[in-house]
């Protein structure tokens, strides 16, 4: 078995045994000039360092750049990336000065979340106004950088697991948005003990009830988590068993499974039948879990300061480990 990553010129080659690694870098090696940079170490910016427990990726040179190109090197830390306040607001305080620097820094602030899903939901808040910067939306980016300059050393840590089912965790901030009271959607997938996929969105279209934010973010999460598990079997990987989909809200729960039709649900008719669908095929199973332990509640609002490193930690994004603190 082998599996090869490819961007441009880019090349990530990870073979069942070293023998058949060899025999394709020399099959590659008769068609293309190439150079072999051995073991897995930095892959599009990100730094991979092996250590015993797993892999250690870190943008931490990149997250450094950015900062200075803000001109914050010598800012004060924070603590959190966002604070609880409501959503940032498109008609607010006077225009930022310098537009293009706002988007430049908006825009590397987007590839950062690779490796630090934690300020996905605040870094998505920022990107919804970069057609019109304000002064409050500069202010909320400089936080975002106070905050990555005090937790530089932070990344996304990945641990040897077997591929035996994928978790899902997904929230709904309800019409959260000041401006068009659309809802914020975020969701994460883990394969086994391992983060592999995340969002934080605002939805398309404004929800009449809470249910229904909640629901659209299950259905976000059950296509994502469909899409998961046709690549792992394209990858020889295959799930057997279902997808566990957590919920904290139990009218999304019960309209995943109760087959009524109501007169009040048919706005959100084809999402319910595209998750009931999932869930009666026994492909999906969506459970409730208290809002203290709704680890996607990170993805769609700000959080106290002990619940947001709480979820974090869940995320996986930590410190390297003690042995390998200087290579990262």
């Amino acid at each position: 078995m082998a599996y090869l990553l490819l961007y441009v010129d880019d090349i990530i080659l990870t073979t069942s045994c070293d023998d058949l690694r060899k025999f394709i870098m020399t099959l590659l090696n008769s068609e293309f000039a190439m150079k072999d940079l051995g073991p897995l170490s930095y892959f599009l910016g990100i730094v991979v360092t092996r250590h015993a427990g797993g892999l250690f990726l870190s943008q931490k040179k990149y997250a450094e750049e950015i900062i200075e190109r803000a001109s914050m090197s010598s800012c004060r830390p924070s603590a959190t990336p966002v604070d609880t306040k409501p959503k940032l607001s498109a008609t607010s305080t006077s225009p930022f000065k310098d537009p293009s620097l706002y988007r430049s820094l908006a825009g590397a602030l987007q590839y950062l979340t690779f490796t630090r899903p934690n300020i996905s939901y605040v870094v998505q808040q920022i990107c919804l106004f970069m057609h019109n910067p304000m002064e409050v939306h500069m202010n909320a980016l400089k936080r975002i950088m106070r905050y990555i300059k005090g937790t530089l050393d932070h990344s996304l840590d990945l641990y040897p697991s077997k591929p035996t089912t994928l978790i899902s965790y997904t929230d709904a901030d309800w019409g959260g948005c000041p401006d068009t009271r659309r809802s914020t959607s975020g969701y994460c997938v883990f394969l086994g003990d391992n983060l592999i996929s995340w969002s934080a969105k605002r939805q398309a279209t404004m929800s009449r009830s809470s249910a229904d934010a909640e629901y659209r973010g299950v259905a976000n999460v059950v296509a994502e988590s469909c899409w998961l598990c046709n690549l792992l079997l394209e990858l020889h990987c295959p799930i057997r068993k279902a997808t566990l989909v957590y919920c904290d809200n139990v009218s999304a729960i019960y309209l995943s499974s109760n087959p009524v039709q109501h007169q009040r649900t048919k706005h959100i008719e084809m999402d319910i039948h595209f998750v009931r669908e999932q869930v009666d095929r026994g492909h999906v199973r969506v459970l409730h879990v208290p809002s203290r332990y709704q680890i996607a509640d990170i993805f769609t609002k700000g959080l106290p300061l002990v619940l947001f490193e709480d979820f974090r930690d869940s995320l996986s994004v930590c410190k390297p480990p003690a042995s390998n603190a200087g290579v990262c």
